[in-house]
């Protein structure tokens, strides 16, 4: 798929969500939403899903909604893509996930992965949308300005 088709794929997808979620309050509910159709619109993705800020526990990102095989069920802010995503604030887009430094294997089978942080309105982080694949360097810029429209879309 060429950035051009992905980018008009995420466009329709972003409608899709908008549509299914539309009136829906319930964070859960919105997240297992997202990461549901998200999952099943695209070949490249593996493991499809949400890490949520846990209230409970400092820098600290807990499982939430999620498409896929057996996901990590906590993850330090200072570990792993999604901690570089929530540390930084900003979209990780990593084409070798063995060569990031240190990278936390849920599913060894995860070659490229993409966290995208995700805001409420008042800009505090609530959770990170990551998006594995099994095989190397699968996310481009496409994937990256898709999502991120869509969590903001979803969630901001």
């Amino acid at each position: 798929m060429t950035q051009n088709e992905k980018s008009l794929r995420y466009a329709e997808v972003a409608k899709e969500i908008a549509a299914v979620i539309d009136g829906e309050t319930n964070l859960t509910a919105r997240m297992a939403t997202v990461s549901n159709i998200l999952h099943h619109s695209f070949d490249h993705y593996f493991w499809t899903g949400f890490y949520v800020v846990d209230p409970e526990k400092e820098r600290e990102l807990v499982i939430g909604p999620y498409q896929g095989s057996m996901g990590c069920l906590r993850i330090p802010f200072d570990k792993g893509v999604c901690g570089a995503a929530a540390v930084t604030g900003e979209t990780q887009c990593v084409d070798d996930v063995h060569a990031f430094p240190d990278h936390i294997a849920c599913d060894a089978r995860s070659q490229s992965e993409i966290v995208v942080p995700i805001f409420n309105p008042t800009g505090d982080l609530i959770a990170v949308f990551d998006v594995d694949s099994d095989k190397k360097a699968q996310f481009d810029e496409a994937d990256t300005k898709g999502l991120e429209a869509i969590m903001k879309n979803a969630f901001g």
